[in-house]
């Protein structure tokens, strides 16, 4: 017996050892297994040992890898409950059909992807028959977030199904003519069959993580039960590597997300070779899952493996499996026996006695075709351990070969995602291969003829009652006609009419009381969701924890260190704002989520994002174009806006693009308000818009992006001219002239239009006053709230005009009349108000804080950007001198005196 005394405790060890002789026997037995047996034996039964205990419920670390096997034994495998034979005809009409249409595509050079389907086909046909709901049962069925690349077998099973025709399949990529298809996902170019755009890659994961999130929190604020929803996202290995596809995994497992299911095709292939080469990507997954708490299931092997396995008595297999780089079992699928006798079984003297006992189509069979991705009953055993798993989501790694079926010249080729087509010849054996009853005479003068065994034909009958059993077709997106949402009382709008009086109020402080005011509307208020990540404080938002709540699945299992104050930190279970953390990503994908859940479930919700205008649009713009492509609706809203108002901050926080960026979203309806009450008008309007009564021709999947900001000024009241809320929406309106506002220029003084957006409407109006008083110049100062509207109408305007029709842009017919020239001056790059330049019929030049930020006071940096009150004086003096209508000296004269 080893003495006690002898045994070192580990450095690392915390816990004092009750017990050092029965440690020290423990560890002599894991020697001497280890002696007698090898070290791979003492692996094992350490690793069986853990498992063990893992199961028993003792606290032990988690194993991060297990073998490179099947998670499910063949024997515990559950029998497909369904027809496999028919299964597998349908399968092969869609793999058909698939290829055949990215080939025909190919001869308008549109493109396509043939690869990825062929190895993924069982993936979704084994889900299609057996675990996929549909819309049409109770509920709102799954949610499918489809690989892009997969689209065309998507097309294909739709076709064979009778939702798509010929014509469809012809006009894949081509959707001018009215048939066509979308390449990937689209829900805006194909609103009946796809639901989430999943390309770009990335995007796909984090926003399936995210809508299951956002269904437990439906469920929990009593909105709609969605118990029975689950969400598949389909993902493909080398996607993983995108950021995105991983940055929320936690979040997944830490809710307990059991209503979710990744679904990640292992072909060990991304667009240009391997996607680990010299090292294993399952593993790798495997062990990042798991580390984020998720439920793991491997189906990397066929059932011609079974017989290996059952002939591996010393694990040697297993062991080699498992050190082989990816790169290498991509091509052993390409090399035949010989090669595989000698390069696999060739390294371990156990493994060359396996060999003898294995015939060379036994070798070529196992390790060119038999993966678990490939075989339904592999395939249905980890769909229904992923469902019987409670407590966190589970992830399925299924092994399959790219380009499964289509022949030696695609299977596991590199180049493979870049090959569009097949050759007639290829067809042929593919054909062959599939035991399709597709004749050489159908090949008419080489086109690759479409397959179906007619619309009463058993396979069609099996797959349309297997999707009856299930609620319908999948995927479809539904849009339930539902009455449009009342709109909230006037009263929350109105206040703002008043103005601020003497007090000086921000308009992101100006947003968030009339949010506090609309969330309390007995209608409306529970279907608001407010997302914030981790800036609520920051944008004023406190007051709103201990009366919403901030949703929490757990409530709140503490006492707040701030209990005992008003706005105390308080999550709830039926919490309704969603506090995200540092993760712009993360909240974008809420947004989705909660933005399109009308379509989704049925359920209109209204969420709004707040969030630093700087990481918004900048970090996560991908999303927002998911957003649109998806027709979410709601509010985005940019707080600490602009290059010069955030101040002491610096060029990482200021500014200055985010209009731009937003301007080239079609669906974006871009505002840059300077007043409380533009943006009560705007989100009333907004409201009535996306939820309301639309007017005719009026596109309601659009959502509205708001630039708000912290500092603290006067909010005058709304003037009581006739026009003005058309104005605010359209994009402009005048605000004063130099009369109303009480300066009296002489009647023959020159005259200068100055618009002004967001926060430098506050110069305008100084330099207005500066002007008249210092100048004699009587300018007029107009508010632009959306330089993009105004852009779009006037674009509009062209395009009619191109038909024949005449139609005068709206920013012309609002400045017809108006004397002098124009100067815009906003708080962006000058590129925001020189959007408009082209259609405004008087001289135009612009003020705008172009290159980067920097950390000063606001004063100092409007200075530095020259677009302070004293540059807007400069430069307008500049425009009317050169106009003739002031003395040129004046324009030095003014240069001097305020110094710059």
């Amino acid at each position: 017996m080893t003495d006690p005394k002898a045994i070192q405790p580990s450095e690392l060890d915390q816990l004092p050892d009750r017990d050092p002789e029965e440690t020290a026997e423990w560890q002599a037995s894991l020697d001497a297994v280890a002696k007698a047996a090898g070290p791979h034996r003492a692996a094992y039964l350490m690793r069986r040992t853990l498992e063990r205990a893992e199961g028993a419920g003792v606290a032990l670390p988690q194993l991060l890898e297990t073998d490179y096997v099947n998670t499910i034994p063949t024997a515990a495998e559950p029998a497909v409950d369904g027809d496999e034979a028919m299964e597998s005809r349908i399968t092969a009409w869609n793999r058909w059909n698939a290829a055949a249409m990215v080939t025909r595509g190919s001869k308008h050079g549109v493109g396509g992807h043939i690869a990825t389907f062929a190895s993924a086909a069982w993936l979704y046909e084994t889900g299609f028959n057996h675990f996929f709901r549909g819309k049409e049962g109770d509920g709102s069925g799954d949610q499918l977030y489809i690989q892009g690349h997969a689209s065309p077998g998507i097309y294909a099973r739709a076709f064979l199904d009778g939702r798509l025709t010929e014509a469809h399949l012809d006009n894949f990529r081509r959707e001018a003519g009215g048939e066509g298809l979308p390449s990937y996902p689209h829900p805006r170019r194909l609103p009946w069959l796809w639901e989430f755009p999943t390309v770009s890659m990335g995007l796909g994961p984090i926003s399936a993580i995210y809508q299951a999130r956002f269904n437990r929190y439906l469920t929990s604020r009593g909105i709609k039960n969605l118990s029975n929803s689950h969400v598949w996202a389909f993902l493909g290995d080398g996607e993983m590597d995108e950021p995105e596809s991983t940055t929320a995994l936690t979040l997944a497992s830490r809710e307990g997300l059991d209503n979710l299911t990744f679904v990640i095709n292992c072909n060990l292939q991304r667009l240009d070779g391997p996607v680990r080469a010299n090292f294993k990507i399952v593993q790798e997954l495997e062990a990042q899952f798991r580390g984020a708490g998720w439920n793991v299931v491997k189906s990397l092997w066929g059932t011609a493996w079974d017989e290996l396995f059952q002939l591996d008595t010393t694990g040697a297999l297993v062991r080699r499996l498992r050190e082989v780089p990816d790169a290498q079992v991509q091509t052993y699928q390409t090399r035949d026996a010989a090669y595989i006798r000698e390069d696999f079984f060739g390294k371990d003297p156990a493994l060359v006695e396996m060999a003898k006992l294995l015939s060379d189509d036994k070798i070529v069979e196992c390790f060119h075709l038999s993966r678990g991705g490939h075989e339904a009953r592999k395939v249905y055993a980890a769909y229904r351990a992923a469902l019987s798993h409670t407590g966190a989501p589970t992830v399925i790694l299924a092994q399959t070969v790219k380009g499964h079926t289509l022949g030696e010249g695609f299977a596991s080729k590199n180049a493979n995602h870049q090959m569009k087509k097949l050759s007639v010849d290829e067809f042929k054996a593919m054909r062959d291969r599939l035991e399709l009853p597709v004749k050489d005479s159908d090949f008419v003068d080489g086109v690759v003829p479409y397959g179906h065994p007619g619309a009463g034909s058993p396979e069609v009958r099996y797959l349309q009652e297997r999707r009856a059993a299930l609620g319908g077709p999948a995927p479809a997106r539904r849009v339930h006609p539902a009455a449009p949402l009342p709109a909230p009382a006037d009263k929350a709008f109105a206040a703002f009419d008043k103005g601020s009086g003497s007090q000086n109020v921000a308009t992101t402080m100006a947003f968030v009381r009339l949010v506090k005011d609309l969330v309390r509307d007995k209608e409306t208020g529970r279907r608001w969701v407010p997302i914030v990540p981790d800036e609520a404080r920051t944008f004023g938002m406190e007051s709103l924890f201990p009366s919403l709540g901030i949703y929490s699945p757990k409530g709140q299992t503490y006492e707040p260190v701030d209990r005992d104050q008003l706005m105390y930190y308080k999550e709830a279970e039926n919490g309704q704002i969603l506090n995200e953390g540092i993760t712009e990503a993360g909240s974008m994908a809420d947004f989705i989520a909660a933005s399109t859940s009308y379509a989704t479930h049925g359920e209109a919700m209204i969420p709004f994002y707040i969030f630093y205008s700087m990481f918004g649009w900048q970090r996560t713009a991908d999303q927002m174009w998911q957003l649109g492509d998806q027709l979410g609706r709601g509010f985005l809203v940019g707080a600490t806006a602009g290059r010069t108002t955030l101040t002491g901050e610096g060029l990482q926080h200021a500014d200055g693009h985010s209009p731009v960026i937003a301007a080239t979203n079609p669906a974006a309806l871009s505002y840059d308000p300077a007043f409380a009450y533009e943006i009560a008008t705007i989100v009333k309007d907004g409201l009535r818009r996306m939820y309301g009564e639309a007017a005719p021709g009026e596109d309601q999947n659009v959502f509205y992006y708001l630039t708000v900001y912290n500092e603290p000024l006067p909010q005058p009241a709304k003037p009581s001219a006739a026009g003005i809320d058309e104005g605010i929406l359209k994009g402009l309106y005048r605000f004063n002239t130099a009369g109303s506002a009480g300066l009296t220029p002489a009647a023959n003084a020159a005259r200068i239009q100055l618009l002004g957006s967001g926060t430098a409407i506050h110069w305008v109006l100084k330099a207005q006053r500066m002007l008249a008083e210092e100048w004699g110049v009587a300018a007029d100062v107009w508010s632009a709230t959306s330089w993009t509207e105004l852009r779009r109408d006037a674009m509009e305007a062209d395009e009619a005009l191109l038909r024949g029709e005449e139609r005068v842009p709206y920013v012309r017919q609002a400045l017809r009349g108006a004397e002098g020239p124009v100067l815009a001056v906003s708080d962006y790059m000058r590129q925001v108000p020189d959007q408009i330049a082209q259609w405004v019929e008087q001289d135009y030049i612009s003020l705008g804080a172009d290159g980067f930020g920097l950390s000063e006071t606001r004063e100092a940096a409007r200075r530095h950007f020259g677009v302070d009150a004293e540059s807007v004086v400069v430069t307008a003096l500049a425009q009317l001198a050169r106009r003739g209508e002031v003395r040129a000296t004046a324009v030095k004269e003014a240069r001097e005196k305020y110094g710059l």
